[in-house]
């Protein structure tokens, strides 16, 4: 690995947080800096963490230019984002649009003047959410399935793959990654940086601050723990809505080839999950949560769908799998079985977190 000093931004998050400190485990010798501005509730607690394992924290902003004055930097792992798909849905986008567009643009200014590769965690969300409603599907007894036969490019059983349209429209969010996504690409043929786009699904496990519209797994764990109210929300309140789940210790050992070998994935774009074998709904995290914390809970149901809801997303890694050989090792229940256990370990810490 040739790197030698990393910064990664959104890097007290929680997927930063954890391939920071998986970094410095692996390359001792690497100078690793964490950009974050705290903006998410309990990513304060993941500070002593990094100091700890001799990381340097700044607290600064990827939407302020001056803050991103770092020299020596060979690699940008690119984290900082408002990962919320209800973002600027009822209030102003303004915050969304400044952090994941003008902020990613700062961080490629950065690259361009340091001459720095560039990993740019984006998402799945940059898929219509109109083409995935409309991918046939059938209703099982706890949750909806694709179904095996698909009319629409880059879409199968396995799920979608990178080959699946981009024409339509996705969330605020979604928006945001995918123009940064466009960008980017931009900077490496015209600058000469090396860069890699990973389009993450959902990702879970320990110091996950969950919500209720990001960080589903840990949000549902903590919900037991705590003794919180839970309701299924759209697809008739049943709770049947799915979606593949990455164990985040698995998405680092990708991470980890990438960077040891940047010239083999340079300007690859790759749909990054757990796959079909670790997709789970609603209804069947539920089951997990109540063996896990031997409580029941009462859960609600709001009928109605929201806009930019999806039935079913599950990632097909058949690209990643072929290029590296790599696939996940933690099963879905061994995530939340991981997840339920920092809760258990940190309750008293986390109380302010998810109560």
């Amino acid at each position: 690995m040739n790197y030698k000093k990393i910064l990664v931004t959104g890097g007290a998050g929680f997927v930063g947080s954890n391939i920071c400190l998986k970094l410095k485990e692996e390359f001792p010798h690497v100078e690793i800096i964490v950009l974050d501005n705290l903006s998410r509730k309990g990513s304060g607690l993941n500070i002593p963490r990094l100091e700890k394992a001799g990381i340097t924290f700044l607290k600064a902003d990827v939407r302020n230019k001056k803050d991103l004055e770092i020299s020596g930097i060979d690699l940008i792992i690119e984290c900082s984002a408002e990962p919320s798909v209800m973002a600027g849905v009822t209030s102003s986008p303004e915050y969304l649009l400044e952090t994941n567009l003008v902020g990613a643009i700062n961080c490629f200014e950065l690259a361009r003047k340091a001459k720095a590769d560039v990993i740019f965690l984006s998402t799945s969300r940059v898929y219509p959410v109109k083409k995935l409603n409309e991918l046939a599907f059938t209703e099982e007894e706890t949750r909806f399935a694709l179904a095996p036969h698909q009319d629409v490019v880059g879409s199968s059983v396995k799920g979608i793959s990178e080959e699946f349209p981009l024409d339509g429209v996705r969330s605020l969010y979604g928006a945001t990654k995918l123009s940064a996504e466009f960008l980017l690409p931009e900077y490496a043929e015209n600058y000469g940086i090396k860069i890699v786009i990973n389009r993450c699904g959902l990702l879970s496990g320990p110091w996950q601050m969950g919500k209720m519209d990001q960080g589903i797994i840990a949000y549902w764990v903590a919900a037991h723990i705590y003794d919180k109210s839970l309701s299924y929300i759209g697809y008739d309140g049943t709770g049947k809505q799915v979606r593949d789940v990455l164990h985040v210790d698995d998405f680092y050992a990708l991470l980890s080839l990438q960077i040891k070998d940047m010239n083999a994935f340079n300007g690859g774009i790759y749909n990054v999950g757990g796959g079909r074998e670790n997709s789970i709904s609603l209804q069947e995290l539920t089951t997990i949560c109540s063996e896990l914390s031997g409580k029941t809970l009462e859960i609600g149901k709001v009928l109605e769908t929201r806009r930019g809801d999806i039935r079913i997303y599950i990632t097909d890694n058949d690209m990643i799998q072929a290029k590296t050989g790599w696939t996940p090792q933690k099963t879905v229940r061994e995530t939340t079985k991981d997840v339920y256990a920092w809760i258990m370990e940190n309750k008293e810490d986390l109380k302010g977190v998810f109560t």
